[in-house]
């Protein structure tokens, strides 16, 4: 497992996941759902979080899980009236809550 997945699968470990508005990590929502971004986390890579923000995913920006590859990497994301591919390490940065379906 490399670092960056032990990181991920300890972030995850720290956030729980509330169906139905509780706060999670943007990777582990299922296609179809809508959630606002309360936090993009730094960590140790600020080059990361800030190209988040560039691309839209900012605090109160509403996000939709638009699809999944089969393997689960990369997801396709609609922010801001775009759509945007990232990769689970990436949006296990940006933590959400789930807007009701």
């Amino acid at each position: 497992m490399s670092s960056v997945d032990r990181k991920c699968e300890e972030a995850r470990a720290r956030t729980a996941t509330v169906v139905g508005g509780g706060p999670c990590l943007l990777a582990d929502l299922p296609p179809g759902a809508r959630a606002t971004v309360t936090e993009v986390m730094v960590g140790e890579a600020p080059a990361v979080a800030r190209r988040l923000a560039d691309l839209g995913f900012v605090p109160g920006a509403v996000v939709e899980v638009v699809r999944r590859a089969p393997l689960r990497d990369p997801v396709l994301y609609r922010v801001q009236d775009y759509e945007v591919c990232l990769r689970r390490s990436q949006s296990a940065r940006v933590r959400v809550e789930e807007v009701e379906r």
